[in-house]
């Protein structure tokens, strides 16, 4: 089978609604009723479902709606040698909502196990994926630093923060291999540290508990592009910019500015995912540090926080301000986040969810076919 090939003028940042069959089925399995096989007999039916009805809608790169997790980023996280969930204090805020209290911490060395669970999930979507092709998701790998800081990460283990982000490097080095020798050949890394960079509330956050922010971009930037350097030529790697998206709600604002110099133009990834659904993100000037040729800018114009439908003739008058700065052939267009970074979702219907992707895939069809 010939599938298409990455970048994708109409794309999609990744999580879905899960249905109402698959939050039974993880309650039942919460309390007993049912056991992991039964579980997994439920989301592997569902998955197959939606990935078919992405298929079916003109997407060419579709997931497993991250069906088999409760989080975007803390299921694959504590999957990590050497890191271990926990019951946090409190969860965190999102204009108003309370995440449910949890976190995670560096408890060893910082490995990357071969038999992490995500692979097999991986497999399953390759597997079901008829003629597009299958996008895996993972958190980025300064997610694990940057919300908990030094204070989550044992000093007895590792004296130094320099030593954390080389074996940190060198765990997300092994995870990249690894999904692309179980067939992956396009991964997005999902990370809101960048956009945490942007946004003053939390610089001064990262302050008070005790971490220098200054020097992060830097950090963050040599941790990616080590963690990249051996990726073989036909993986298509991206970069997914979010600014908080649980329960249709957000964290940080302010425009990419402050970032951009260092995100664009120096970390080796192929595309950028960037959230543009409102002026907390900014103006469009920050693309201007895209290199030239080689590297695409998926704007991220269509929300995912509410079921009311952008009219397609306003996206294509942000994406013609945006060829003020990088051309149109470096443009691709999908929604802002996600529509479900945790399992509990954002605030609209499934219908309304798959209406927002045809939406992106038309008005793409009708801007690129010109």
């Amino acid at each position: 089978m010939t599938r298409p090939h990455a970048p994708f003028r109409a794309d999609t940042v990744g999580s879905l609604l899960r249905s109402d069959e698959l939050k039974l089925a993880r309650r039942r399995r919460q309390a007993g009723d049912i056991d992991a096989q039964a579980l997994r007999d439920v989301e592997d039916r569902e998955i197959r479902r939606i990935v078919k009805q992405q298929e079916d809608i003109g997407l060419e790169a579709v997931t497993d709606g991250e069906f088999r997790r409760a989080w975007w980023h803390f299921d694959f996280l504590e999957n990590l040698s050497g890191v271990e969930g926990y019951q946090a204090e409190q969860g965190i805020q999102f204009q108003g909502r309370a995440t449910p209290a949890r976190g995670v911490r560096v408890i060893d060395r910082l490995g990357f196990d071969p038999k992490h669970p995500m692979l097999d999930d991986f497999r399953f979507l390759h597997d079901s994926v008829s003629s597009a092709i299958p996008k895996m998701t993972i958190p980025s790998p300064s997610v694990l630093h940057f919300r908990g800081g030094r204070r989550n990460i044992d000093s007895s283990i590792y004296p130094t923060l320099d030593a954390f982000f080389a074996d940190l490097a060198d765990t997300y080095r092994d995870a990249v291999k690894a999904f692309y020798d179980a067939g992956c050949r396009y991964l997005q890394l999902d990370d809101t540290v960048w956009a945490y960079l942007c946004s003053q509330k939390e610089l001064d956050a990262a302050r008070s508990r005790g971490d220098d922010p200054d020097h992060l971009q830097r950090i963050y930037a040599e941790v990616l592009n080590h963690a990249l350097a051996d990726r073989p030529k036909d993986l298509y790697v991206s970069l997914h910019v979010c600014r908080g998206n649980f329960r249709s709600t957000w964290i940080s604002e302010g425009g990419y500015e402050p970032v951009a110099e260092t995100l664009l133009g120096q970390v080796d990834v192929d595309a950028y995912f960037l959230e543009y659904d409102t002026e907390r993100a900014g103006g469009f000037e920050p693309l201007r540090f895209l290199p030239e040729g080689h590297k695409q800018a998926v704007l991220g114009l269509v929300t995912t926080k509410t079921g009311a439908l952008e009219p397609a003739e306003e996206i294509k008058k942000r994406i013609e301000e945006a060829q003020r700065f990088v051309a149109l052939d470096q443009l691709c267009l999908s929604p802002q986040c996600g529509f479900a970074s945790t399992e509990e979702g954002n605030l609209l219907s499934e219908e309304e969810q798959w209406d927002k992707l045809r939406l992106v895939v038309a008005t793409s069809q009708s801007i690129w076919s010109r």
